[in-house]
């Protein structure tokens, strides 16, 4: 079962089951049924956990938190982001009820812990901060109206020191597998493996390391008790004896369910969050290569029994390129493969599409991306993502320093994306974009008219071949040309509801 049916059966069934799972009606004439087709409403409620986000003294973080409108919601509903292991402001665990906003006159709700972030309403960010080492991991709930899409970026800029640069992750479901090609435990990184609990039981995990030669023996790594709702972070260096440049990280989950990520520290390269690579599947789009990029490695793992060999192509704005001296990729069975293909972009937009040159075998794979020169380099990751299939979201943009990448594998496709009132001011704003089948298109944002702070943009395909998507945040510092960036999979804000009608012909003989 993939991470994707886990995801979804363990968070509709938690979800309260969407404006009723299943409805029982009447047959116009018993012993007979007529099948319906199922219907798609929105989630009614939704979890999402954020990292700890730094160990530096000098870390800056904002948390950016937006729910898009959704039709058919209704008009109930809060959202919460709290400190993981303290309670909400109604004293229960979950926070997620509607009395967030009463203040008891005492620093606090209803003398709890006061929420980092409450969201007001759908459709307008809301933004909150933190700073220093001692900034918590946070659990977060939303029901109602504000489940559908909810989404929560967590954006932290470090001027100096071990991880300088800007790391950046959308805070996450949690769920039962991960997988991270990408990570290290060579002498130069720094790599944790965050893992956050959200429920009221503690969750038992195990991670699994593979190298180029297979998989690292290590006891250390099974077991490892997540409390309730608290997080852990694991220092991947710890769990095996001998360095490893490029690894892939398996996080599987005994009991209970976990958010994941791993932060990637390195020396001189700054720093970034790992975010999990998509379900292994045969063929895989790694969207939104900086133009500017100056190296560019891909990592990838065939996680299954049989050796993979893909295809490597390049969309650029004019279509697929191969790469001179790196066409394809062999991948052995259950070992990690990395190849370096440079400044593979050449001053374009791009992204990576690998296709199997036979017979599909599920893989999954990542990039580590470089900008700058010398000491003045930063470094982010772009793991393998799914196509946005409805909507897809993309929190805490800037007037300055966003840039949306959009790529059409196959067919062209035409794309709506729209930008949010901002979180202190601002009219919404929409633009149309047509991508043409085989191209990475970087899209000018349409920017909300009178912006106020950040703002929010949704990405909908109209028609057309499937659409995946990314997002880069920049911001120069010091000459260093800090940069993060976040992929844009569906939101998964509805599921299908299937309609229910008796059948009394079951209890004849």
């Amino acid at each position: 079962m993939n991470r994707t049916t886990v995801s979804l059966i363990a968070g509709v069934t938690a979800l309260a089951a969407v404006t009723g799972f299943a409805s029982m009606s009447e047959p116009d004439t018993a012993g007979t049924a007529t099948a319906k087709a199922a219907a798609q409403l929105p989630v009614e409620r939704t979890s999402l956990l954020c990292p700890a986000p730094s160990t530096s003294d000098l870390a800056e973080t904002a948390y950016t938190s937006f729910t898009p409108v959704t039709e058919g919601t209704g008009d109930d509903g809060a959202a919460e982001l709290t400190a993981a292991g303290e309670e909400s402001a109604d004293g229960s665990t979950d926070g997620s009820k509607d009395d967030t906003n009463k203040d008891d006159g005492k620093g606090g709700k209803d003398g709890k812990e006061k929420a980092v972030l409450t969201p007001k309403e759908p459709g307008k960010p809301v933004t909150g901060e933190a700073s220093g080492a001692e900034s918590p991991p946070l659990v977060g709930t939303a029901e109602g109206r504000f489940a559908p899409g909810w989404t929560v970026q967590q954006t932290t800029e470090i001027e100096a020191g071990s991880g300088r640069g800007l790391l950046g992750t959308n805070c996450t479901a949690p769920d039962t597998e991960f997988w991270f090609p990408g990570a290290s435990t060579a002498k130069e990184r720094t790599d944790y493996a965050h893992l956050t609990n959200p429920d009221d039981s503690a969750a038992v995990a195990d991670i699994e390391l593979y190298g180029k030669d297979g998989a690292l023996k290590s006891t250390v790594g099974e077991g490892i008790q997540i409390p309730p709702r608290s997080s852990e972070a694991v220092l991947l260096s710890t769990l095996i004896d001998e360095p490893q440049t490029d690894l892939t990280v398996h996080v599987t989950v005994r009991s209970g369910r976990v958010a994941a990520g791993v932060q990637a520290i390195d020396d001189k390269l700054g720093g970034d969050w790992l975010g999990p690579s998509t379900d292994p599947a045969g063929s895989l789009v790694l969207p939104g290569i900086p133009k500017d990029a100056t190296s560019v490695r891909l990592i990838a793992f065939a996680p299954g029994d049989a050796d993979a060999d893909l295809k490597v192509r390049l969309a650029s704005p004019n279509g697929p390129i191969t790469p001179a001296g790196n066409e394809t990729l062999h991948i052995k069975a259950g070992m990690t493969s990395a190849i370096d293909l440079g400044d593979v972009t050449r001053g374009e937009a791009g992204s990576l599409m690998l296709t199997p040159t036979g017979r599909a075998t599920p893989v999954v794979a990542a990039l580590k991306v470089v900008r700058g020169k010398g000491d003045k380099q930063e470094t982010a990751f772009i793991p393998a993502t799914g196509p946005v299939d409805t909507r897809a979201t993309a929190a805490d943009n800037r007037s300055k320093g966003s840039t949306l990448s959009l790529v059409a594998p196959g067919r062209a496709a035409k794309v709506k994306v729209t930008a949010s009132a901002g979180s202190g001011g601002g009219t919404a704003a929409e633009k149309t974009y047509t991508i043409r089948g085989g191209t990475t298109q970087n899209v000018e944002l349409p920017v909300p008219s009178g912006l106020k702070g950040t703002y929010a943009i949704t990405v909908e395909p109209q028609s057309g071949g499937p659409v995946y998507a990314a997002r880069m945040l920049e911001e120069a510092s010091g000459g260093v040309p800090m940069f993060t960036v976040q992929t844009l999979p569906d939101d998964r804000g509805t599921v299908e509801v299937p309609d229910a009608a008796q059948d009394l012909s079951v209890l004849q003989k």
